[in-house]
């Protein structure tokens, strides 16, 4: 049975930890506004480029000679990249982009697909590589403030294993940021270009589909130079901002679910130190008791 002394030092370890999860929750909310900002700037550019890149390609009517836009004749080979933090004590960020990977991995085997993977972030190359995985691109070092350069080296490998045929398409998987306490995973297709839907954005910054009358006027719209000259500027920047947008709300959800870990982690230690100081407290009144009886005992026996 554990002493009050035991139960004292129990005491002084969960409050040392209780200070260090309240100074990780300080530090994640600080990050976690900048991160807000960055993505609050982003997504109408994103969205923007988005749309405008699928209506260029409908647009056209011969795609331009360029690898990176041929749609490869059988979907064989799939390039999943999973977008994961590099460290810890977030919650479930990590381990729920894990498990969407693995998940469709799955849905791929069965239709005979095979799965090329690629892993931004330490903990998403840690857990492929503990699961006897080898992802083909690895990128670490950069998921508490990505840079776009960052998403340009890795948007760079991705269109080179392309256009090389190492992959007939490429998906992304992330965690799209909803709110400090929300985070959801999201599933998009990079590669080909001809499997992205065109999408538009509400003034609440809602997708939704084109409806006919959206449709008829997107057919008058007159392009300069021709459709098929701008198709091949914007694929590569489409690819970039894709990857970027993705690696920005990856950082925001991370810094939200650490927070939201950190708060929880101080909640339970203040619950357990409550247990504790109970405890010590009926160790107390149990040794009190027991010194009284003895001391009872004593003077019984002098009589």
């Amino acid at each position: 049975m554990a002493t009050q002394q035991d139960t004292k030092n129990r005491i002084s370890s969960v409050k040392n930890i209780q200070k260090i999860t309240k100074a990780m929750e300080m530090v994640a909310a600080a990050r976690l506004r900048r991160a807000e900002q960055r993505i609050e700037a982003m997504r109408p550019y994103a969205d923007a480029i988005r749309r405008m890149t699928g209506r260029v390609v409908e647009a056209v009517e011969r795609i331009p000679d360029l690898p990176l836009l041929e749609e490869h004749d059988e979907t064989r080979r799939v390039g999943l990249l999973l977008v994961t933090g590099d460290r810890g004590l977030a919650g479930p960020f990590n381990s729920q982009i894990i498990r969407a990977g693995n998940k469709r991995e799955a849905e791929l085997k069965r239709e005979g697909k095979e799965v090329v993977w690629y892993a931004s972030g330490k903990r998403g190359i840690s857990s492929l590589s503990f699961r006897g995985h080898d992802p083909v691109i690895a990128r670490q070092g950069y998921t508490d403030r990505p840079a776009y350069s960052n998403a340009r080296d890795l948007a760079n490998d991705i269109a080179t294993q392309y256009e090389e045929g190492n992959v007939d398409r490429v998906e992304m998987i992330f965690n799209h940021y909803e709110s400090a306490m929300s985070q959801e995973v999201q599933r998009d297709v990079l590669l080909p270009l001809q499997q992205i839907e065109a999408l538009v954005t509400d003034e609440e910054g809602q997708d939704t589909r084109e409806d006919e009358d959206q449709q008829k006027r997107r057919g008058l719209w007159i392009y300069e130079p021709d459709p098929e000259e701008m198709l091949k500027r914007l694929v590569p920047d489409y690819i970039e901002i894709s990857i970027y947008r993705a690696l920005l709300e990856s950082t925001a959800s991370e810094h939200g679910a650490r927070m939201t870990a950190m708060r929880n982690a101080q909640e339970n230690a203040t619950e357990m130190i409550e247990d504790l100081e109970l405890q010590m407290n009926r160790q107390r009144q149990a040794e009190i008791t027991q010194e009284i009886m003895e001391v009872v005992a004593g003077a019984e026996g002098l009589t």
